[in-house]
């Protein structure tokens, strides 16, 4: 064995230590950060939900009129000029969305506001000019707060709505 690269093997085994220990405390402080939706939040973290469960959305086909629903958490609400619903797959036409009345809410960030809360369907007529041969893809976007200070940032997430089952002939 050369003498001279046996002085090294300390120092490399020092510095692969020191990396070690390194990545782990890197990792421990990542273990310990706040999701990004609870970023800058002043309340304990336990006090809100992720956005997909505050937020729960689906859509189906029914016929040629898509329903999109959300359902909505206790202690949550949807803005209703945040929510979009457009179409995203291939020759798919959408006809304007329909929303219900909301309910008026001061907001303390956005002001007055139209708000949802529990649950909303928004519909929409849908024209298919593939005659069926693409699956019927939409794009939904929508924002949201919980009524205790925090707001989401906007959520967007593409659909696949399934048809409603067809009744069968006995």
């Amino acid at each position: 064995m050369n003498p001279h690269f046996s002085m090294f093997r300390p120092v490399r085994s020092a510095a692969r230590a020191i990396l070690v220990l390194t990545i782990c405390a890197g990792l421990a402080g990542l273990a310990a950060a706040k999701p990004w939706w609870m970023r800058g939040a002043t309340v304990s973290e336990q006090d809100f939900l992720p956005p997909d469960v505050a937020f729960r959305v689906g859509a189906h086909l029914d016929g040629d009129v898509l329903r999109v629903r959300w359902v909505i958490a206790e202690g949550y609400y949807l803005y209703r000029n945040k929510i979009e619903v457009s179409a995203e797959s291939a020759d798919l036409q959408m006809g304007p969305v329909q929303l219900p009345q909301g309910t008026q809410l001061i907001d303390p960030l956005f002001g007055p506001q139209e708000v949802y809360l529990q649950q909303v369907e928004a519909t929409a007529r849908l024209t298919r000019l593939d005659f069926g041969a693409h699956p019927v893809q939409v794009k939904i976007v929508y924002q949201g707060c919980a009524q205790a200070g925090l707001c989401y940032p906007p959520i967007t997430r593409v659909l696949f709505p399934e048809s409603a089952a067809q009744p069968r002939d006995a």
